[in-house]
């Protein structure tokens, strides 16, 4: 599929789940969430089929979300389907890791292809503070056990926060110095949680440059990331901007909530539902919420927060 404004859309991001066994404070409401009943939610065998109905149209990447994906029973049975499905070419899940021991390798062998960590911290005390209730070391072992897995691509996602984590730029992107990681520092975004942050906390990710001079262009990006790396270093760090510079013109994504419904942009509440349609259905409403995706988002940062509509852990990123 082609959109209005020449943009192949060809990557969808499922969220399968909007529970989590954490609280990110930028993410989730402390009390976490009411879970719904199980009648307003994506079916497993929906799920499939909205994949199916999305390849046909052409998508061609698939990246599994939450809330925190790895709570969801029968995930890796999901991510089995999923990958057998001709036309995916690429299966990716972002998770917080904790969970990651015990389904790491699993997930390997069901067909996922690359993994992404949530991770903003790597001081244990911190950690506790913006996740409200985890355990770093869990998290860790997290990482350990994706590579222990098989994972050729393994990412670290960092959410920069000023004056909580600016201080850890160089641990993180030495974390990339003797092992095949890569980390990718993300702008804070006014987005659910997030929106009541302090001003000070919306940075650049111009300070991981300044912090670390050495670091040196690749000339080139993977999706929305400008990268770079540390001369000599196994691993590579990439930038993502949704703050300090617009990317919308590159935007080649739609997204599925775990309750069914597609949002063209990640900023609009615009939906349109899914749930109980046919696979033909689907296809059409898919072909619709692509025509419908905007040119561009409205000027974003702290004083102009997202028009999302829902919190992070229901959108799925």
């Amino acid at each position: 599929m082609i959109d209005n404004y020449g943009r192949k859309i060809d990557y969808m991001r499922i969220s399968v789940t909007e529970l989590c066994n954490l609280r990110c404070r930028y993410c989730m409401p402390e009390e976490g969430i009411v879970k719904r009943d199980h009648e307003e939610m994506m079916t497993a065998e929906e799920t499939v089929d909205a994949v199916k109905a999305a390849v046909s149209l052409g998508i061609s990447k698939i990246r599994i979300t939450g809330g925190e994906p790895l709570v969801k029973r029968g995930i890796v049975s999901l991510c089995r389907q999923i990958a057998a499905i001709e036309g995916v070419r690429e299966l990716c899940i972002t998770t917080n890791g904790t969970l990651l021991p015990r389904y790491g390798r699993e997930l390997k062998d069901a067909g996922v292809n690359r993994v992404n960590i949530s991770l903003d911290t790597l001081d244990p005390d911190k950690y506790r503070e913006i996740t409200r209730i985890g355990d770093l070391r869990e998290a860790l072992d997290g990482v350990d056990a994706a590579f222990e897995a098989g994972f050729e691509k393994v990412k670290i996602n960092t959410v920069l926060m000023g004056g909580f984590n600016d201080d850890e730029i160089k641990d993180f992107v030495a974390l990339t110095c003797d092992r095949p990681l890569e980390v990718r520092f993300i702008e804070l975004m006014p987005i659910g949680g997030g929106m009541d942050f302090d001003k000070a906390k919306f940075i650049s990710c111009q300070s991981v440059l300044s912090e670390v001079p050495k670091l040196r262009p690749l000339g080139c990006s993977d999706g929305v990331a400008v990268m770079y790396s540390l001369p000599g270093a196994m691993g590579r760090i990439g930038l993502i901007r949704p703050i300090s510079c617009e990317f919308c013109r590159e935007c080649n994504k739609i997204r599925l909530t775990a309750d069914g419904m597609l949002k063209p942009c990640l900023h609009s509440d615009a939906e349109i539902s899914i749930k109980g349609k046919s696979r033909a259905e689907m296809e059409l409403v898919m072909q619709d919420a692509i025509l419908q995706k905007p040119q561009m988002r409205d000027h974003l940062d702290a004083d102009n927060p997202s028009h999302a509509g829902r919190n992070m852990n229901s959108i799925g990123g």
